[in-house]
């Protein structure tokens, strides 16, 4: 089990508590040097960009943009516990990006929308600000979007690459989740062809051309490396917490992710 800087994740609550959350992630930056950006005032709470400088593109991670997908933002809040985002690095978390889904447990904004296919248009207020804040920042080198997936048994991962192929890169990723999730097994997985068991390698096109992701529209702004983690809703939510915070660390100390997101210096 994850235990860091006091913190345990057999401490975690069983069940997902919007009113606190904010405030408990709030003192959790605030004590890893995050500074926060208030992007967008919504009826059920703030979305809130954490951003801490450094060197190098930075390191992004988002969640919570599907309200009933609780396990990314808890995640997104043991990795600042445990001081999992790496020192002297450019860093940037949005822990919460769809206030209105996580108040209702619902998918979608209070406007019934998937915030997660509307990042082409950005008809919704919560994905214009979003995008208009990051736009102000350097294109990130590496980005993680966590996720979960109710049709699923096991862990799954969605990987858009830019640059040089790593296949040590995926299996690393899945050794580090496999105590809590084998991966998904088959073929094919949420109508894509795998590369591997748990691993699909997606092109930096959108499946449906009028609705992008947020990992689609980064890639199109230049993100070399993103991936999406998906872990299955029908488990407990302790284990999904701890696989992506599993995930997240396994490609946070890869150091071809971290060569190629740090500039070389001259000289």
């Amino acid at each position: 089990m994850i235990e860091e800087r006091g913190y345990s994740l057999r401490r975690m609550r069983d069940a997902f508590d919007w009113p606190s959350f904010l405030p408990e992630f709030s003192r959790a930056a605030l004590a890893a040097g995050f500074s926060p950006h208030t992007l967008l005032e919504t009826e059920d709470g703030p979305i809130m960009a954490w951003e801490r400088g450094g060197d190098g593109a930075p390191i992004y991670l988002s969640s919570g943009i599907h309200g009933d997908e609780p396990a990314g933002p808890l995640a997104a809040l043991a990795l600042m516990n445990i001081g999992a985002f790496p020192e002297g690095r450019h860093c940037i978390v949005c822990p919460a990006l769809n206030p209105g889904g996580l108040a209702a447990a619902s998918r979608t904004n209070r406007l019934g929308a998937d915030l997660n296919r509307d990042y082409l248009h950005m008809f919704m207020p919560e994905t214009a600000a979003h995008s208009r804040w990051l736009e102000s920042r350097p294109i990130p080198g590496l980005f993680v979007s966590l996720h979960e997936d109710w049709e699923t048994a096991g862990f799954y991962f969605y990987e858009i690459n830019l640059g040089d192929d790593d296949t040590d890169r995926a299996s690393d990723l899945l050794a580090a989740v496999s105590p809590y999730f084998q991966a998904e097994p088959g073929p094919e997985i949420d109508g894509h062809a795998v590369r591997a068991p748990g691993w699909i390698f997606h092109r930096a096109e959108a499946d449906l051309p009028d609705a992008w992701p947020e990992a689609i529209w980064l890639a199109k702004r230049g993100c070399p490396l993103s991936f999406t983690f998906e872990t299955p809703s029908s488990a407990d939510l302790g284990s999904r917490v701890a696989a992506h915070v599993a995930g997240v660390r396994a490609l946070l100390l890869n150091t071809s992710i971290v060569r190629a997101c740090v500039p070389k210096r001259e000289g």
